[in-house]
C-alpha cells in the first residue's frame, strides 16, 4: 500500500466547509488534510467584539471538522512551515488573501515554504468576484461603483463549489494549542447558513423598504459570517437567482450591497495605501481639528454623549453590541467628520476596535464614502443632519429610547428634539456638544477654501 500524502488546509477568512474550492484543492492534492488555524499574536492583542467574535466561530469550525482543526499559536511565516515539516505536507492550501496585511503575510509565508520545497496554494477568494479581476476596456480598475457594478454582473461568477460528502482529515497526534476563553455567541457555518435562510424566506421581499430603519432591525445580519467566512457571498448570490424573490426590487437592492462589498475589496486591492489615506487628493488641504478640546469632543462621540440622540443611540449600541445599523453608520461618520471636524481614520480605527464585523475594505472605504475622499464620493458638502435624518428613519422614536434611557420619557419622534421639550432633560441626558448647523456652515466654508 502507498504511504499516505498530506495536505494542509489554512484557514483564514473562510471559516466553513461548505462551497470551499481550497479544500476541495487540498482533498485533491492529497489523501489526508490536516486543517489549520494559526493565532497571529496580532489577532488577539486586544480583547475586542472582533477577538471574540473570532474564537466563537473557531469554536463552531472545530466542532464540524470533528475536533480534527490544529490551532496553534505564533506568527504564519514560523508557524506553517514548521507543521508543514512535521506532517511531511508537501502543500499548503489557502484561499487567496486580499487584504494590504494578509498579502504581505502570505508573501512571507511562500517565501519560507518555498526555502523548504514546499509550496502554498492559494485557490477561490473571499468574494463572488476575485478582487483585481474586474477591469475597465484599457485594462485599469474601475474608480467608481456603478460602471464597476455594471462590469461585475457582465463578467458573471462560478456556481457554488460543492461540499464534501466526507472529508479525509489527517488525524495522527498532532498536538494544536487551546482557544482562549470567550462567552458563547451565535457563530459558525451552520448559523450562517439559518439566518441567511431565514432571511431568504421570511426578511428579504421588505429589504427595500425596511433596510434604513435602525428602529426595525429587519437587516439579514450577515456581515459578521461574511467577514469570517462562515458563508461565502456566491452562496447567498446563487440562492437569491434561484428563489422567487430573487426577482424583486428588495433582492437587486440587496446584491448592490453585496456588489458594494467587492467595490470597495477592488479598490483596496489596486490601492493598499487606501486603507488609511485618502484616496483621492482634492480634499489634501482640508485642515482637521485637534487639541484638548477636540479630543473632549471625540471622546463624548465614542461614548455616545453628543446630544445627539441618534448619533449617541448608535455609539452606545456600537460599544454594547459590537455592531451598528448602517444607516446609522453613515449618520454617526457624518457627525465625526463633518460636525467635529476629524479625520475620518480616528473614526475608521475606532469602529474596526468595536465591530464584530471590522472589515478594513469595507469600513474604511465606507468612511471615506461619508468624508468625501473615497472612490464614488459623495460630495463634502452633503452634510448629514442628525435631528432629520432621525426623525426620517427612526420615526417613532424606537431606536433612540431602546438606546438612549434618558430620553425614554419622551413619546415618539419628540425624542430626537429633547431640547424643544420642558421635560427633555430630566433624566440627564447630555446637551449638545456643539451647534449642527453652524458646524455644517464652518465645514462648507473649509470644503469651499479646500478646493481653491
Amino acid at each position: 500500500m502507498a504511504p499516505a500524502t498530506r495536505s494542509i488546509l489554512w484557514f483564514r477568512r473562510d471559516l466553513r466547509l461548505g462551497d470551499h474550492p481550497a479544500l476541495l484543492a487540498a482533498m485533491d492534492a492529497a489523501s489526508q488534510v490536516l486543517p489549520v488555524f494559526v493565532l497571529d499574536p496580532r489577532l488577539l492583542a486586544t480583547d475586542t467584539p472582533r477577538s471574540r467574535r473570532l474564537l466563537a466561530s473557531l469554536r463552531s469550525l472545530s466542532k464540524d471538522t470533528g475536533g480534527a482543526l490544529v490551532i496553534r499559536h505564533g506568527h504564519p511565516a514560523d508557524v506553517i512551515p514548521r507543521l508543514a515539516a512535521q506532517v511531511g505536507a508537501q502543500q499548503v492550501h489557502v484561499s487567496r488573501e486580499t487584504t494590504p496585511y494578509g498579502r504581505r503575510r502570505d508573501e512571507a509565508v511562500e517565501t519560507a515554504l518555498a526555502a523548504d520545497g514546499r509550496e502554498l496554494v492559494a485557490t477561490g477568494t473571499p468574494y463572488a468576484v476575485g478582487p483585481g479581476r474586474i477591469v475597465n476596456r484599457s485594462g485599469s480598475p474601475y474608480q467608481v461603483f456603478t460602471p464597476f457594478a455594471k462590469a461585475w454582473h457582465e463578467h458573471g461568477r462560478p456556481a457554488p463549489a460543492a461540499r464534501p460528502e466526507r472529508i479525509p482529515w489527517l488525524r495522527d497526534d498532532v498536538r494544536g494549542d487551546p482557544l482562549p476563553e470567550a462567552p458563547a455567541m451565535e457563530a459558525g457555518e451552520a448559523a450562517a447558513l439559518k439566518r441567511w435562510e431565514t432571511f431568504l424566506h421570511n426578511g428579504l421581499t421588505a429589504y427595500d423598504d425596511e433596510r434604513d430603519r435602525p428602529d426595525l432591525d429587519t437587516t439579514s445580519r450577515l456581515s459578521a459570517p461574511l467577514k469570517y467566512g462562515e458563508i461565502h457571498p456566491r452562496t447567498i448570490l446563487a440562492d437569491i437567482a434561484t428563489h422567487s424573490a430573487g426577482r424583486s426590487e428588495a433582492a437587486r437592492t440587496y446584491v448592490t450591497e453585496l456588489v458594494w462589498r467587492e467595490f470597495y475589496a477592488d479598490v483596496l486591492w489596486h490601492r493598499p495605501d487606501s486603507a488609511w489615506h485618502d484616496l483621492r487628493p482634492e480634499l489634501a488641504r482640508l485642515p482637521y481639528d485637534s487639541g484638548d478640546e477636540t479630543d473632549r469632543l471625540v471622546d463624548a462621540w465614542r461614548e455616545g454623549r453628543t446630544g445627539y440622540p441618534i448619533v449617541d443611540a448608535g455609539m452606545r449600541q456600537l460599544l454594547e453590541e459590537g455592531w451598528m445599523h448602517n444607516r446609522v453608520r453613515m449618520i454617526t461618520a457624518s457627525f465625526l467628520t463633518k460636525d467635529l471636524h476629524v479625520w475620518w481614520p480616528v473614526g475608521a480605527q475606532h469602529f474596526l476596535d468595536h465591530l464584530v464585523d471590522g472589515d478594513i475594505a469595507s469600513n474604511n472605504h465606507s468612511w471615506q464614502w461619508v468624508a468625501g475622499t473615497g472612490t464614488d464620493a459623495s460630495p463634502y458638502v452633503r452634510v448629514f443632519n442628525p435631528v432629520t435624518q432621525g426623525k426620517r428613519f427612526d420615526p417613532d422614536g424606537e431606536y433612540v429610547r431602546r438606546w438612549v434611557p434618558e430620553l425614554r420619557h419622551l413619546p415618539g419622534r419628540a425624542v430626537h428634539e429633547p431640547w424643544k421639550h420642558d421635560n427633555g432633560y430630566d433624566d440627564e441626558y447630555p446637551r449638545p456638544v456643539i451647534d449642527h448647523d453652524d458646524e455644517r456652515k464652518e465645514t462648507l466654508a473649509r470644503y469651499d477654501h479646500a478646493r481653491r
